[in-house]
């Protein structure tokens, strides 16, 4: 029999499609209304006064007054919202601060206000209705849901919440989904990941579970402890688990481990969230790429990444991108952060609607030798070196070896197996052969005798999710990066002899 929720859940999805249609179908006038409304919003803040907004009618007159900035740049302002100054980057004050780990800043403060925050929220829940639209399948919605995140608990700074953001979005979960959600409260609240790991698993096992959501290596940690347990296949637990969403890091290096670990295929949502804003989503199960939020109060400019750290790049709008090429994002929201960089490279896929892919991190890549190779590559690389052979990854990430005790330098790949592969000098020519294609720089370095084809270090099982305990970062939000520029995570794996 069909329940009420689920026969709601598609005309609710129709309507919801239709307003996404809506927007994604006039894109550049979306942004247009998005861009004149922050200027107008933000016009008698500190900022805005300081920037002339009243003087900016176009994106012209806005590059001209506002520079891009990173959260260095940007915290003389943040500084005073966190004093506790109304009106500075956004009319009065925040309702949130996401408190992030910064490379090079410490603790990140990001304000989060009462406009920014409904499409945290709704981002998500929109990314599943268009799921339900697309497939009209409704089977999950009366099962359990869980979403692997942060503890929920909040402090408070100068009358101002304070949290992770996955932490804060949990105090807006519907009510008609709090008796579907797991974990329960107070099992989120734990601090500690593999204390609050080993609840999540006690509390689900007896479960309906149709939707389970969370970053990957997370999620897989979480996987691994369901068949510790029982010694049978997360489907076989989970007979209705049908939805895997997941953000945060490229799915595609996991599927085969994630596939060995369900036991079956199961359909997959990938979401762009971040404290900044959350900013696209996958619409389509069979396109690629993630549909641009464009209509959710931030207004979008975009760099070619090769050309970023000349002085004064060209910034573009959307009408002006093209596919393929590697842009660093630069948004401009209704929280009150200006032509600011959030460190992420993309690319688009489609621009008819635009949907993009999470391509790297501007400052991680290699280019030691002037090879430039970002994430995406990479990944890529490994992907097509996986489908070559019978080997399932853990985790990786790759460093360059400048100065080896022999021959010439070269890229350093550490992987944490689940399967090797039977052949590991065939695995790894297939890794560097695929870069090779890829990226031109790379390929003329090695044909050159620059560099020599790269070499693959095996890491010990969980070596990886020890190295991240040991610098206090197991779990939440926390990734390993794909790549460096230096050889401070490979040293540190070394060190800490997670190397086989």
């Amino acid at each position: 029999m069909i329940s009420i929720k689920a026969l709601a859940a598609k005309p609710l999805a129709k309507i919801v499609a239709k307003k996404i249609k809506k927007w994604s179908s006039n894109p550049l006038q979306t942004q247009e209304r998005v861009f004149k409304q922050l200027i107008s919003d933000a016009a008698g803040t500190a900022f805005g006064k300081d920037h002339d907004f009243i003087s900016v009618n176009n994106h012209e007159d806005f590059i001209k007054r506002v520079p891009i900035r990173d959260y260095e740049a940007l915290k003389p302002y943040i500084e005073r919202v966190v004093a506790g100054e109304e009106d500075i980057l956004w009319k009065g004050k925040p309702i949130y601060f996401a408190k992030t780990s910064g490379t090079t800043s410490g603790s990140k403060y990001i304000p989060i206000t009462k406009e920014s925050m409904p499409s945290h929220v709704e981002a998500a829940r929109n990314a599943i209705l268009l799921y339900i639209n697309e497939t009209g399948n409704t089977n999950f919605v009366d099962g359990k849901m869980i979403f692997l995140q942060g503890s929920p608990i909040l402090k408070e700074k100068k009358g101002v919440q304070l949290g992770r953001l996955s932490g804060i979005v949990a105090h807006y979960v519907p009510k008609y989904l709090q008796k579907n959600r797991l974990p329960s409260w107070e099992t989120n609240c734990i601090e500690d990941w593999e204390t609050k790991v080993e609840a999540i698993v006690e509390e689900t096992l007896p479960e309906n579970m149709t939707i389970i959501s969370g970053i990957p290596s997370w999620v897989q940690m979480y996987f691994e402890k369901l068949i510790e347990k029982t010694d049978r296949k997360v489907g076989d637990i989970f007979k209705n688990f049908t939805l895997f969403i997941f953000g945060g890091v490229n799915y595609e290096p996991y599927r085969v481990k994630f596939e060995n670990l369900i036991g079956r295929k199961v359909d997959s949502i990938e979401l762009y969230p971040a404290s900044e804003g959350f900013f696209a989503f996958q619409d389509k199960q069979d396109e690629k790429g993630m549909l641009l939020q464009l209509n959710s109060g931030i207004f979008y400019e975009f760099v070619e990444a090769e050309h970023f750290f000349q002085d004064n790049p060209k910034r573009i709008m959307i009408k002006e991108v093209k596919i393929g090429v590697n842009y660093v994002m630069i948004i401009s929201t209704n929280a009150g952060l200006w032509a600011y960089n959030i460190g992420d490279t993309v690319q688009f896929t489609s621009t008819s609607p635009y949907r993009v892919i999470v391509s790297g991190r501007i400052k991680h890549f290699i280019s030691a030798f002037g090879e430039h190779v970002i994430g995406k590559e990479v990944e890529e690389a490994l992907n097509v070196a996986i489908a070559s052979s019978n080997a399932s990854i853990n985790e990786f990430t790759v460093a360059p070896e400048i100065n080896p005790k022999s021959g010439l330098p070269f890229h350093e790949w550490f992987i944490e197996f689940e399967n090797e592969p039977e052949d590991f000098n065939a695995f790894s020519d297939i890794i560097d052969q695929s870069l090779q294609e890829q990226n031109s720089y790379y390929k003329d370095l090695i044909v050159g005798n620059v560099l020599q084809p790269l070499k693959v270090t095996r890491i010990k099982t969980e070596g990886f999710k020890n190295y991240m305990k040991s610098i206090g970062k197991l779990g939440g939000q926390n990734k390993i990066p794909r790549l460096a520029n230096d050889r401070k995570i490979a040293d540190a794996l070394y060190e800490t002899k997670m190397v086989k």
